[in-house]
């Protein structure tokens, strides 16, 4: 897709862009939905972008996919840290991190929403982040926030529909309703407040920890395998592991192995095969540098905050609640899979989606 004339923004303007694939390889005998356009891209900033706790990138690209139904309105969507810019599958090869909640018919439908998503500044996938061994400097939600700005100028989007954010991704739509109201349009944030909270932190920091001995020691994979386990206990329900892993443990020649031990090194072990543990920290580290000012944000914000989850308690959604300048709504529900909800369960999202994005 070629570039348009674009309008200067804090973050710079994005310089140029990778072209889509034609339409018909796009869609890879028809995986594409009738009537879906899909544009991706990578998207170079013009000049450097000045960092919100000090210093610059100087060299910035971000890779981007906008697809949904032609001419439809655009809602950005934006997950966890492990996130990125293939929020459903478009082709028969792929499937997205959002797959259950996002795509034709389902609770945020791209029949009548075209979908934005764009991979993180300082992750592990397309766009600008940490090398392999290499440091990196501090990234806030409003950096990402400013990426996104850049997108939408460059795509000539003028206002979005709607931001959807669940986890980091709710920071980062909160951190854009703040200092961008003009295009923020209806805010939806899914287990996000306008802070951490200090036992999130706790968790966290021990897992950072983790990974930076370990890369010290030359086993940077090993370590975000741990990490990444101590972080799946965090994401869950104590109801959820009380119902699945209540079996015995197995004997081995190390000793004895638990069923929920195998659980969370397995899911470590996938993650640490395809992300970097150097953007492990670095995002990690962002979800506790955040904060936001609610009395600043004027855009109408639906929230959707989880009994069960251990990572952001419901006292803080509704302090955000009471905090907020704009109108709000607080959808309060209880869900046996705690922070990681919004990867599950879509009937709750449908509602809300319905509700805020119409």
């Amino acid at each position: 897709m070629k570039g348009r004339p674009l309008r200067a923004t804090a973050a710079g303007v994005c310089l140029h862009t990778a072209p889509s694939p034609p339409a018909a390889e796009s869609r890879e005998g028809g995986s594409l939905p009738v009537g879906h356009e899909l544009s991706e891209g990578v998207c170079a900033l013009a000049g450097p972008l000045r960092l919100h706790f000090g210093g610059q990138l100087e060299k910035v690209e971000i890779a981007y996919r906008l697809v949904g139904a032609a001419g439809a309105p655009v809602v950005a969507v934006l997950g966890g840290i492990s996130s990125g810019r293939n929020v459903f599958g478009v082709r028969s090869s792929e499937s997205g991190w959002w797959e259950e909640v996002v795509g034709p018919g389902k609770a945020l439908d791209t029949d009548r929403f075209r979908v934005l998503g764009f991979d993180w500044l300082g992750g592990s996938h397309r766009t600008t982040g940490p090398a392999p061994g290499a440091g990196f400097p501090s990234i806030s939600a409003y950096d990402q926030a400013q990426c996104l700005v850049a997108l939408l100028a460059h795509l000539g989007i003028a206002r979005l529909r709607g931001c959807a954010g669940a986890s980091y991704g709710g920071m980062v739509s909160l951190a854009l309703a703040e200092h961008h109201p003009e295009l923020a349009g209806h805010i939806v944030v899914v287990s996000a407040a306008h802070r951490t909270h200090p036992m999130s932190t706790a968790w966290r920091s021990v897992q950072r920890a983790i990974v930076r001995y370990a890369l010290g020691h030359g086993e940077g994979a090993r370590g975000l395998v741990l990490a990444r386990a101590l972080a799946m206990a965090t994401y869950r329900s104590a109801r959820e592991f009380d119902e699945r892993f209540t079996g015995p443990p197995e004997l081995t020649a190390d000793g004895f192995v638990f069923p929920v031990e195998q659980y969370l090194i397995s899911r470590g072990a996938s993650y640490a095969a395809h992300y970097r543990p150097e953007a492990f920290v670095c995002l990690s580290e962002s979800i506790d540098l955040h904060r936001v000012e609610p009395e600043r944000i004027t855009a109408p914000v639906t929230l959707v905050g989880v009994e069960e989850d251990q990572l952001v308690p419901l006292s803080d959604m509704r302090e955000l609640r009471d905090r907020l300048a704009g109108t709000c709504r607080l959808v309060e529900i209880s869900s046996i899979y705690g922070h990681d909800f919004f990867l599950k369960e879509q009937a709750v999202l449908r509602d809300v989606f319905a509700q805020s994005l119409e």
